[in-house]
């Protein structure tokens, strides 16, 4: 009988969002917002909700990176994208009163995406300085980019 460790990784092992995964999308996301010519700022945020990459252009609006923040973190808690949840936010909507219900402001506003990996909820992108629409744009890219979709 042998008491050696099995080799193989657990099914359930999921690689974690690392800094350098981090560093991967903060790049694909300037390089995708210069094509827009848009000047703005991306937040990257773990599985916990830590920053884990974060930039912000020169000549980007200061509170680009506040909203790409909030984006990301909105994405990471609901693992939706926040371009899906505009509408769950509108006075009737099932989400109305969650923006407020919670220490730390979510946002509502097309930008931030979850990231996956294995099916499993590894961390969050976010993107503001552009239109919503931009912002969304922006993110997909990068996780296309850094094959994280």
């Amino acid at each position: 009988m042998s008491t050696t460790a099995p080799t193989t990784p657990s099914p359930l092992t999921v690689r974690l969002l690392t800094t350098h995964d981090a560093d991967v999308l903060v790049r694909a996301a300037a390089r995708a917002a210069d094509d827009l010519g848009i000047r703005g700022s991306v937040t990257v945020l773990d599985a916990g909700g830590h920053l884990l990459g974060f930039r912000r252009d020169d000549q980007a609006v200061l509170i680009s990176g506040e909203t790409s923040t909030r984006k990301a973190y909105t994405a990471l808690q609901l693992d939706a994208p926040t371009v899906d949840l505009v509408d769950l936010v509108r006075p009737d909507g099932l989400f109305h009163t969650l923006p407020t219900a919670l220490d730390r402001p979510l946002l509502f506003i097309a930008g931030g995406v979850p990231l996956h990996r294995d099916g499993r909820l590894i961390g969050a992108i976010g993107v503001g300085g552009g239109t919503p629409e931009q912002d969304h744009r922006i993110a997909t890219a990068a996780l296309a980019e850094a094959e994280l979709v």
